[in-house]
Parts: C-alpha cells; structure tokens; sequence
C-alpha cells in the first residue's frame, strides 16, 4: 500500500506540474490584435513618384544558424550555437548592411530581441546602433515565455520579430497579423505570423506601400499558409486599387512556382510552391533563380550536398518597374538565408 501511495504522489504530482506550466503558458501568451499601429508621424518624408529605390531582404536566422550550424527543428541536434558564434554572426550581418550604404529599404526577418537562442541580445538595437540614419519599425511576430523542446534542452524564452530598417520616415507604420493558428497546444509555443507595412507618401498624392512578410513554416499540412496568402492577396489588391505603389519582400517560406533546379550546384527542398492562380495579373515576382537564398539546416552546410532553394523574394504591382535583382552569395556563412537585394523604379 504504501508504494502504490507513493506511486500515486508521484503521478499526481507530475499531473499538477504539467497543468500549471500548461497554464502559466497559456496566461502569458502573447494575443495580437488584428492590426497595431507602430508609428505614426506627423512629420514625414514624400518620396518622388518617379523615384529608383535599393532594397534588401534577409533573412538573418536570428544570427543563430550559421554554416556550421544543425538545427534540431530541421531534423538536425543542436538548438543553439556559442555566444561567441552568434556574436560573430551579428557583427558580420552588421557590417554588410553597413558596408551596403546605398540601400534605401532593409528588410528583416528572425531579428530577436530578447532569447535564449541568441543568449538575450538585443539585435535590433545593436542594428540600428551601426545604422543610425535609418528610421528603425519592429512587429513581434513570436513572444513565448518558455519554448519547451527539446526535452533534453529546451529553447526557453523567445522574443522575435521583424524589422525594417528605411532612410525615409513613413508617415505611418503598421502590423497586421495572419489569420490562422496550429492546433492546440503547440499554438502555445509558435509564432504568430504577421507584416509589417510602410506607407510613405509620394508626390503625386499616393502612397508607396512597403510590407515585410514572414510567413508559416513547419506547415506540413498545407493550413496556415492558404489563410496567409489570401490575406496578403486581398490587402494588396485592395492598396492597388487606391492607386498606391505596392512592393512585398521577405522570407515567404515558400518557392516561386515553376522554379526549377537546373542550375549548378543548385537542389530543391520539399517545401510548397507559391499557387499560380495567387499572382494578380500584372504583378510581377522578383528573385534570383541562379543562386539559391535558403539551405536545409539538418546539418551544417555542404556546398556540394545540402539542400537549398529560393523563398525569399520580393512581389510589385504592376505601376512598379524591376530593374534589377541580386542573390547575394555568403556561403550562408552567418545565417540559413542569404541577402536579396533589388532595385525598382516607380512608373
């Protein structure tokens, strides 16, 4: 009786400990609004209508994931690099977007602010720190007091977004969210996907409209990125129609549709393809399909054998000339994504 008592005390035990931590997860989860207004200035930068702008998207995997790193979401072992590493890693993400002078628009992904993963640096402000005349917009998009996998180490804290770096000042900034969440409980522990949208006033009285995106990953089921996607379809037709420039750049966690893998040195990872019935007419995808702007991370990167792919791209509307556009090659050295630069003029 009285090992079957202590039997009994354990697994109650046990019981109550998970319900409490369920618990205190879900009290402390993070529960955007629709859209949250980040900025919004009287005073503000009018872009000429006819304007030539340089912009880059990155990626920058929280500086965590360099070359030499696996990651445990990805099939790979680790969960984090040395601090040393993701200070590294930052400080070389920090001197090209320096060394870069001429970019206009900088587009971020995976920038944390306050994680275990990259030991609570704060790197949108060690960015904006270098890049003091730029006008800094942040939106949360994962904020969870206690990531629980893996078991044997768990990720922990995570306070994550994106942001986008300009050297004009919007006359407003905002974050809309995506709509759709994974099943509970691991809503619990996920992002809460969202873009984050500059609207800057130009000179014939329209707006160009800037949105950073960030969409679903781990969506084996094909659920979260449908909802996504109509979401950003309606909202940017709905700016097209007003007459205003539209331009979207980011990681889309997806590959442009009839991308196909014929160039050297380059593979496909098994991820959805953008649907061809998403793309407005008139609209128009910019990428660069000779060199490859993701990697797989279950292991550390092979040149020869890990698997890459594209998803990290930009999407103009039709009043919106392409005139250039660059992956740039860092042999993934400091994150999984690699930089994408373009350049577009305003019709």
């Amino acid at each position: 009786m009285k090992i079957i008592h202590i039997i009994t005390v354990i697994v109650i035990t046990v019981i109550a400990v998970f319900a409490a931590f369920f618990l205190f997860t879900w009290c402390t989860a993070y529960r955007p609004k629709p859209s949250e207004t980040l900025a919004e200035n009287k005073e503000f930068d009018i872009l000429p209508q006819n304007g030539e702008f340089n912009l880059l998207i990155w990626n920058i995997g929280y500086c965590g994931l360099d070359s030499k790193m696996d990651f445990f979401y990805d099939g790979g072992k680790m969960v984090r690099p040395t601090k040393a590493r993701v200070l590294k890693s930052l400080s070389k993400v920090i001197s090209f977007l320096w060394h870069n002078e001429n970019l206009d628009f900088i587009m971020l992904q995976e920038v944390d602010q306050n994680s275990k993963r990259s030991y609570h640096i704060n790197e949108t402000d060690s960015i904006h720190h270098i890049l003091s005349n730029y006008h800094s917009y942040f939106a949360k998009n994962y904020d969870v007091a206690f990531v629980p996998v893996p078991v044997s180490n768990p990720m922990g804290k995570v306070f994550s977004g994106i942001a986008t770096f300009s050297r004009f000042k919007p006359q407003l900034s905002m974050r809309y969210s995506y709509p759709g969440k994974f099943p509970w409980p691991k809503n619990l522990f996920m992002l809460n996907r969202c873009c984050l949208v500059n609207y800057y006033p130009l000179s014939n009285g329209k707006k160009f409209v800037l949105i950073n995106t960030h969409n679903s990953a781990f969506d084996t089921k094909n659920i979260l990125k449908p909802k996504e996607m109509a979401f950003l379809k309606k909202f940017i037709l709905n700016e097209y129609q007003k007459g205003n420039y539209v331009m979207v750049g980011g990681d889309w966690n997806q590959s442009p549709n009839g991308l196909k893998p014929q160039f050297e040195n380059f593979n496909t990872l098994d991820l959805n393809y953008i649907s061809k019935d998403f793309t407005p007419a008139g609209w128009q995808w910019l990428f660069d399909p000779r060199t490859p702007s993701n990697r797989r991370v279950d292991k550390p990167y092979n040149s020869v054998e890990t698997l890459t792919t594209v998803i990290d791209m930009y999407l103009i509307s039709p009043n919106i000339e392409p005139v250039a556009v660059q992956t740039i090659n860092t042999n993934f050295a400091w994150s999984d994504h690699q930089p994408v630069f373009a350049r577009v003029k305003l019709k």
